[in-house]
């Protein structure tokens, strides 16, 4: 009876042996198939980047505002097109947002690209200030890469599709008005992001690095202010000032600071405080943004702001109207996809920079206020850590994160040091210095993808995380039902 039961022991242990040697060889079959495919996008990659570098620079070089990039929208969807997606244009009411598809069935993987310039940042390529006459605006913020890379990303995945190396479906979205316009909320609340499975985004920055730090949410409108126009020596009295209102909403609001969270920010612009100085102002307006890391903060803060304004408009006798032109959520993190993609992030590497661009680099160092860091920490990538404190900008990335499992990196597209919505930021953008950051980015986006397309259980608990993180808040944009701001640069 033992020598049976050691038979049948040493039976099963084989058995076993068999078994687990049988699925470790699938799982190494797997992981080889899997590498191979990142291998091949790597150098569809690197093959497209002359072409892709011409498409970014070009963009450079129109620097249109938001909800105005007809031509550099117009230019991702040709190549969209010419690589074989089917492209819906228009989407959202919005004119310059589109949304590109290749493939069928699940999963269902998105990648936003966005492409707006700043206003009053035009600069030559060049290491000192300079700017560009007959030019107003300038890719401070490096859109003309950021769409640039997500459109490369996406027809790397479609070529693998096309081959029937992986199935499922590749949508690129074309998301305008980043800067204050909130393009992408209108999309969300278009439901263009239903039946997503994941949504993949990148941002220029200075350094290399998955993000895991929230934006800050944001609620902005134009306060207008109407009143009575007068000789301001001859018949002041006949007059009302709609400027005085502006500046007694702006004297209100800097008093606020002290009785707010201390995280919160508020900024203001006079975008119209009157023609001339003996006229009293009859029109008067003010564009405000209000932040905090907590979007019921921020809509609270806002909310007194706008009595604010009624005030000033009472006590200067003026009238009171205001326009909701943005609002955007915090961003939720999802870790799940953020470990993926800081493991590809780490397989593609940083950016190593020329002799020439490290001479273009110190120049534009020397033009920062305070110590700059070493400039060969564009070639480093930051570990993944989650920052306790959330981080100064906003984006309508964040809207959403709140319907989709949503991840991003940061790629070193300027200079160490070098801060967003400078000219620095864009002279940077202009050149490979930019340009190689966005190779790094493509690689990133699109490696990632890969594993997803081949990794249904990652999926599943990005979206098991994302579910926990939304809790019981039922999402609703900030900005309301009103329609696309389409000419809030105006």
């Amino acid at each position: 009876m033992k020598k049976i039961l050691a038979i049948c022991l040493l039976f099963a242990l084989n058995s076993y042996g068999q078994k687990k040697n049988a699925a470790t060889n699938t799982n190494n079959a797997a992981n080889q198939q899997l590498n191979g495919l990142k291998e091949k996008t790597l150098s569809m990659l690197d093959a497209s980047y002359a072409a892709d570098k011409k498409t970014a620079l070009q963009i450079w070089d129109y620097a249109e505002l938001g909800y105005k990039e007809n031509k550099s929208a117009a230019l991702h969807v040709q190549n969209l097109k010419d690589a074989g997606f089917t492209v819906e244009t228009g989407v959202a009411g919005i004119p310059t947002a589109f949304v590109a598809t290749y493939g069928s069935g699940s999963p269902v993987i998105g990648i936003l690209a966005e492409y707006d310039a700043l206003p009053g940042l035009a600069q030559e390529a060049v290491p000192e200030k300079k700017s560009i006459d007959g030019k107003t605006g300038g890719h401070g913020c490096g859109h003309h890469l950021f769409g640039t890379a997500s459109v490369s990303a996406g027809i790397a995945i479609k070529k693998l599709i096309e081959e029937k190396k992986m199935t499922g479906t590749i949508k690129v979205y074309g998301c305008p008005a980043e800067e204050g316009g909130s393009g992408k909320v209108y999309m969300v609340r278009e439901g263009l992001f239903k039946n997503v499975d994941a949504v993949i985004h990148w941002h220029p920055a200075n350094q290399n690095r998955v993000i895991m730090t929230s934006f800050i949410a944001n609620k902005s409108a134009k306060f207008r202010f109407n009143g009575i126009a007068s000789h301001a020596a001859m018949s002041p009295e006949n007059g009302r000032s709609a400027l005085d209102a502006v500046e007694a909403l702006n004297h209100m609001a800097n008093m606020m600071r002290e009785h707010i969270p201390q995280e919160t920010r508020i900024h203001y612009v006079i975008t119209n405080g009157g023609k001339a100085p003996n006229v009293v102002p009859d029109f008067a307006e003010v564009y405000y943004y209000v932040r905090h890391p907590k979007r019921e903060v921020a809509v609270d803060v806002f909310d007194r702001i706008t009595k604010a304004a009624e005030g000033a408009a009472l006590g200067t006798g003026t009238k009171m109207s205001y326009e909701i032109v943005g609002g955007t959520h915090d961003l939720l993190i999802n870790k799940t996809l953020a470990e993926l993609m800081q493991d590809n992030l780490t397989k593609t590497g940083g950016v190593n920079y020329t002799e020439e661009e490290k001479a273009f680099g110190k120049k534009i160092q020397a033009s920062f206020i305070g110590n700059a860091p070493p400039i060969e920490e564009a070639a480093t990538i930051k570990p993944l850590q989650k920052e306790a404190d959330a981080g100064g900008g906003s984006s309508d990335v964040s809207d959403v994160s709140y319907v989709v499992p949503t991840v991003g990196l940061e790629a070193a597209t300027w200079i160490p040091g070098t801060s967003a919505h400078s000219w620095q930021a864009v002279a940077c953008g202009g050149t490979e210095i930019g340009t190689k950051g966005m190779l790094v980015a493509a690689k990133t986006m699109a490696l990632t993808v890969i594993d997803l397309f081949n990794k249904p259980a990652v999926i599943q608990k990005a979206k098991e995380e994302f579910i926990k993180s939304v809790g019981t808040y039922q999402y609703k944009p900030l900005l309301g039902n009103r329609k696309p701001a389409l000419n809030y640069r105006d």
